[in-house]
């Protein structure tokens, strides 16, 4: 036998993500769901996005409670 050993060769292959019909969707779905649920649950009028605006509490007002956000 020899004295000298050989390491094998590492090869890397770069991953690659498949943009397919289903994620675009479930991103698309996500991000609607984020949006709305920011302005059901977290929109307060005071704190908005919009400033001191409050007509997106306003026209959500009766959704937040019955889904049991408390708004004021």
């Amino acid at each position: 036998m020899s004295a000298s050993s050989s390491t094998p060769a590492v090869v890397t292959k770069p991953v690659v993500i498949p943009l397919s019909r289903s994620f675009v969707w479930l991103a698309g779905t996500a991000a609607l769901a984020l949006l709305l649920y920011y302005f059901i649950g977290v929109d307060q009028g005071a704190v908005s996005i919009f400033g001191s605006d409050a007509h997106v509490h306003e026209f959500v007002h009766d959704g937040r409670h019955f889904l049991g956000f408390p708004c004021h």
